[in-house]
C-alpha cells in the first residue's frame, strides 16, 4: 500500500521523500510488530523515502521483556534520523526538549545543519534548567532509569484495568503495550451515546470529559475521521490528584489495591456504564 501511495503521486507529478513512523505509538498505545515495521523500512527504502522514526515513548513500554521494539535506524542506519521528545520518559510533561540523531553521512550532516540553522532562526532553544536537567536524565543515571521503569510498568498495570472497564461494556481498544493511554472506539455505544446527545468525537469528548473530570481528546485531534466515536484516555489521572497520590502508586505492590486508584477505576467503569443506559 505505502509503495503503491507513493507511485501514485509522483505519477501526479508529487515529490513523497520523507516517511515518519512511530515504533510506540501515542495515542494508540500500541507497539507494531517487527515484521510489518520491517516491511515498512523496505518499502520506504525502495522508494528512495528518508524516514524519521518518532521513538518519544519507546522507553515506555510497559513489559520491555514481552515487548520487542525495532527502530528503523537499526535496518536504515544512513537513511533514517531518530527523533525523541525527552519528556516522554525521562522529564516532566511541563519542560519541552526533545532530541534527534542523524545519521552520519553527508546528508545527515547537512539535514543536522539546516535543522539547527531553522531552529536558531526561530528562537527555538532550550531553557537553561531544562537542559541541565535533560541532559543530567540522558546519562540515565540509575535514579533515572530506576523511576523511568517502575513508571512504566505502573502506567501498564493501570492501562490494564482500564482497558478491560472498556471491553466489559462492549468498547473497543487495543491492549496497550507503551506510553501512558488508551485509545477506545466506542462505536459499539453509538445508541446510547445518541440517547445522550452524544453523535461524533468532538460532542463526545466534552461528554466524558465532563463526567470523568480530565480531558480525553477526542480522535478528530489525531486526524481520525469525526464521525468516528474514538477519544483517547490517560492513565495519569487515574493514579491520583496529588504528587502523594501518585508516589503512592509508584512504590505500592499491588497499586489496584490502593483507595484512590480503585475510586478513578470504579469511576471509569461507572461513567462507561452509563454511556449504554
Amino acid at each position: 500500500a505505502l509503495l503503491e501511495t507513493v507511485r501514485r503521486v509522483r505519477a501526479e507529478g508529487g515529490d513523497p521523500r520523507v516517511l515518519l513512523l512511530s515504533v510506540a505509538d501515542d495515542p494508540t498505545a500500541t507497539v507494531p510488530p517487527p515484521e510489518m515495521l520491517r516491511e515498512a523500512c523496505e518499502a520506504a527504502g525502495d522508494a528512495g523515502l528518508f524516514v524519521v522514526s518518532d521513538e518519544s515513548w519507546r522507553d515506555t513500554v510497559h513489559r520491555p521483556h514481552d515487548t520487542f521494539v525495532l527502530s528503523p535506524a537499526e535496518m536504515l542506519p544512513d537513511q533514517a534520523a531518530v527523533l525523541l521528545d525527552l519528556s516522554g520518559a525521562l522529564l516532566p510533561a511541563g519542560w519541552p526538549a526533545a532530541v534527534v540523531r542523524f545519521p552520519g553521512t553527508p546528508r545527515g550532516t547537512w539535514l543536522r545543519a539546516r535543522t539547527l540553522d531553522i531552529l536558531t532562526a526561530t528562537g527555538a532553544t532550550v531553557a537553561g534548567p531544562v537542559a541541565g536537567a535533560a541532559a543530567y536524565a540522558l546519562d540515565e543515571p540509575d535514579a533515572v532509569a530506576g523511576r523511568a521503569h517502575a513508571a512504566a510498568a505502573l502506567h501498564g498495570v493501570v492501562a490494564a484495568a482500564a482497558h478491560r472497564e472498556l471491553l466489559a461494556v462492549g468498547a473497543f481498544a487495543r491492549p496497550p503495550q507503551a506510553g501512558r493511554h488508551l485509545y477506545a472506539d466506542l462505536t459499539p455505544l453509538r445508541a446510547g451515546l445518541a440517547r445522550q446527545g452524544v453523535r461524533d468525537a468532538m460532542e463526545l469528548e466534552d461528554h466524558l470529559g465532563g463526567r470523568l473530570g480530565a480531558p480525553t481528546p477526542g480522535g478528530q485531534r489525531f486526524a481520525d475521521e469525526l464521525g468516528a466515536l474514538r477519544v483517547r484516555l490517560s492513565t495519569g489521572p487515574l493514579l491520583g490528584a496529588t504528587p502523594q497520590e501518585r508516589l503512592a502508586a509508584l512504590t505500592a505492590r499491588d497499586p489496584l489495591g490502593l483507595p484512590h486508584v480503585r475510586r478513578s477505576l470504579d469511576l471509569l467503569g461507572s461513567v462507561l456504564a452509563g454511556l449504554i443506559s
